[in-house]
């Protein structure tokens, strides 16, 4: 695909209204993550505060990705992402007002871990309802170069974001959620402008076989099924996210730019290799090359959980990155390829709680593992973890390994 071929995607208005949508959500996450990230540790000094956070975040996608599916196949999703946009800006806003207020305090976290819990929920209805609506806004053959081009604009959010959130603490410690607030606000307005509709389903009743068809659907797919689960564990247990603060201020004896600067390396490479997926997309081998990112993954995680200055650690994030997003662009379109468009919403509901909210989980084990032997040692098992669960299941899924295209 020559390079003028893969910006042919944004011909469509639609398309370009949702990526800005995206962006600026995905971006006002960010900030707003890193924010509370670092106030937490500064205020608690203690990692296992910081795998609350993940675990609040996780906890509302397990019971919610059982209605989150369903409603994205049978409502509005524009009007999903609109609605849990606002509730994100409203979160950030009180967030604001705790801080403002003194809130902060050692032993008194109970209101900022439950306004993660709303930010979560808002999410579990708001990524399978994205990812759904997605496949609506342009032609199924452009669809691998939109998957690869709205996981490049998510990336410049995620690295943008911890970036920005680095420099308005700097500037004060309320300043990132004014800014995140606004960056939910404008989301919301984008999300307003999209036309598109997708093709009218039948219209469903919410039983239970219907809210579980997601998880039969994938359980009857093993390519999908092989997919979804390798990035299930992989995160889960080689996700060092959670414990960047503690890296950023007792290892590389940083501040805040530190984490910032840390927290954006892994989506720099991210974005590096999405830009060349989206003009070179991948046109053989495509199972093989998942696995091979995978160990790629963990081996990155090692070397940085080894280091002792943040620049090498930086490379190996960077590296990191790139690495997981070939994978993370291969998985999406397998996924979309072989899912029927009423299904998606609910299929795609299933892959958010078992891939992003393994991030979460994932963030609760790493800060839980971590206060009883420590940061590094737990980043080094979570890279181990990666590289045997890539090995592990090139043996139990041989289609997906073989895969030779999307």
């Amino acid at each position: 695909m020559s390079g003028a071929r893969g910006w042919a995607v944004f011909r469509f208005h639609d398309y370009r209204a949702f990526v800005l949508c995206r962006f600026l959500w995905t971006l006002g996450l960010q900030m707003q993550n890193v924010a509370v990230a670092w106030l937490v540790y500064v205020v608690t000094k203690d990692p296992f505060a910081l795998g609350l956070i993940g675990l609040c975040a996780f906890i509302p996608s397990v019971p919610l990705s059982l209605v989150t599916g369903p409603a994205a196949d049978r409502y509005d999703r524009r009007w999903i992402i609109i609605l849990s946009c606002a509730l994100m800006s409203l979160c950030a806003g009180a967030l604001f007002w705790l801080i403002l207020n003194g809130s902060l305090e050692p032993g008194h976290m109970l209101p900022v871990y439950t306004t993660i819990v709303l930010v979560g929920s808002a999410r579990a209805f708001a990524n399978p309802a994205g990812q759904a609506l997605m496949s609506n806004l342009v032609p199924d053959e452009e669809y691998p170069s939109a998957v690869a081009w709205n996981n490049s604009t998510n990336q410049m959010a995620n690295v943008s974001g911890p970036a920005i959130g680095g420099l308005l603490l700097a500037v004060d410690t309320m300043v990132p959620f004014v800014v995140s607030a606004i960056c939910f606000g404008l989301a919301v307005i984008f999300a307003l402008i999209i036309k598109a509709r997708p093709p009218r389903a039948e219209k469903i009743r919410a039983t239970w076989s219907v809210i579980v068809a997601g998880y039969k659907f994938i359980w009857s797919q093993p390519v999908i099924l092989g997919a979804i689960t390798l990035d299930l564990v992989a995160v889960l247990l080689g996700g060092a996210t959670a414990l960047l603060p503690v890296f950023a201020k007792d290892i590389f004896l940083t501040d805040a730019w530190g984490l910032g600067l840390l927290r954006s390396m892994s989506s720099v490479g991210s974005i590096g290799a999405a830009l060349v997926l989206a003009n070179y997309p991948l046109r053989a081998h495509v199972g093989r090359t998942m696995f091979v990112c995978v160990i790629i993954y963990g081996l990155c995680t090692i070397g940085f959980g080894l280091s002792t200055n943040i620049v090498p650690a930086a490379i190996f994030l960077l590296v990191l990155g790139a690495a997981d997003m070939v994978s993370v662009v291969i998985r999406q379109s397998l996924i979309q390829a072989e899912t029927p468009n009423e299904m998606r919403g609910r299929v795609m509901a299933v892959h958010t709680i078992l891939t992003g909210t393994s991030n979460q989980f994932g963030e609760f084990e790493s800060g839980t593992l971590a206060a009883f032997i420590g940061a590094v040692p737990t980043v080094i098992f979570g890279g181990a973890s990666a590289i045997a669960a890539s090995l592990l299941w090139m043996r139990m899924f041989p289609g997906l390994r073989e895969r030779q295209k999307i």
